[in-house]
């Protein structure tokens, strides 16, 4: 009985870190797919160069010798965010506007086939660049809390809880990023308008709101929320080029569970899937733990199909 509940609880700590950023995760692409709309499969590549980002960062650029190395490499996580939002932000700008906003009015499955055309060709450019550019070593951001956890008495025998540091750090920062982002959105004035231009990008427009460009900062904001979700996962997961095609699946799922069209949704659908993974664990083995994660999908769309916080009804 003592091993189970010191299982248990190891397990939904676990589950519950992991879940953490898992959330992260979903909610950048959340706001690409859930509340623009636009389907995009490059976000994995996006959370795979955020990784790669925040490598360079603190290893070129010193940031590990100005913040420490236990603060260095999640300050480079939040700076790889911002340098990605740019990237996401112009990538928009230059390719994704062609097929998305206005100019998919009216179009064939309001240009939900260009747009996947084009984000898997993305996909497939940024994962191939990034094998060509950095090679297929596995990396890691280092950092030594990544070695080194804190031990937590249960109150039943000997049993404790080993809490690893660099995943609670990252935690901590994911929630604190999601937080300011659901305040950004649902709050400013800014948030409001990219929220009217994905509602309904016409009646935007007779209100005076430029839909492209509040269509590009949504999608900027996206990218670079999701590479600074993957800059955290850097710290204590090796990675290489294609190790975006581990994450995408999950993000998707996450998006749906939460409910499309909401940020705070897309959250509890990571972190849902985060704490599903590590409690399977329990009773199957690791290979099976996708398995887990896709009935708990299925059972939830097939009782709730809006998700868990989705609008019951479509958006017109």
């Amino acid at each position: 009985m003592q091993a189970f509940v010191e299982n248990f609880l190891q397990a939904l700590v676990a589950g519950v870190l992991n879940g953490s950023i898992y959330g992260l995760m979903c909610v950048g692409l959340g706001l690409i797919f859930g509340v623009m709309r636009v389907i995009n499969f490059a976000q994995g590549e996006f959370l795979m160069l955020g990784m790669y980002a925040t490598l360079y960062i603190v290893t070129s650029l010193g940031v590990a010798a100005v913040f420490g190395p236990y603060l260095g490499p999640f300050i480079g996580a939040v700076l790889a965010g911002l340098l990605l939002f740019v990237g996401g932000y112009l990538l928009h700008r230059y390719l994704v506007s062609r097929v998305t906003g206005v100019r998919a009015i009216g179009a064939e499955g309001e240009g939900h086939y260009a747009q996947l055309i084009l984000t898997l060709g993305v996909s497939l450019v940024l994962q191939n660049g990034g094998l060509i550019l950095f090679g297929s070593t596995p990396q890691s951001v280092r950092t030594p809390l990544s070695a080194s956890a804190w031990e937590v008495g249960v109150p039943l025998g000997e049993a404790a809880v080993f809490i690893n540091k660099a995943r609670t750090v990252a935690a901590l920062f994911a929630v604190a990023a999601t937080a300011a982002l659901f305040w950004f959105i649902n709050r400013s004035r800014l948030g409001k308008a990219l929220r009217a231009a994905a509602d309904n990008p016409e009646a935007a427009l007779y209100m005076g709101i430029d839909v492209d460009r509040a269509h590009r900062i949504a999608f900027g904001i996206g990218t670079g929320v999701t590479a600074m979700a993957g800059g955290l996962v850097a710290t204590y997961y090796p990675f290489q080029p294609y190790v975006g095609l581990e994450f995408v699946i999950i993000m998707y799922a996450g998006v749906v569970l939460g409910g499309m069209g909401s940020i705070l949704g897309a959250f509890w659908g990571g972190m849902t899937i985060g704490l599903v993974q590590q409690l399977s664990s329990l009773a199957m083995s690791v290979q099976l733990q996708n398995v887990a994660i896709f009935v708990v999908f299925l059972l939830i769309v097939l009782l709730r199909p809006q998700g868990l916080y989705g609008r019951s009804v479509d958006r017109t």
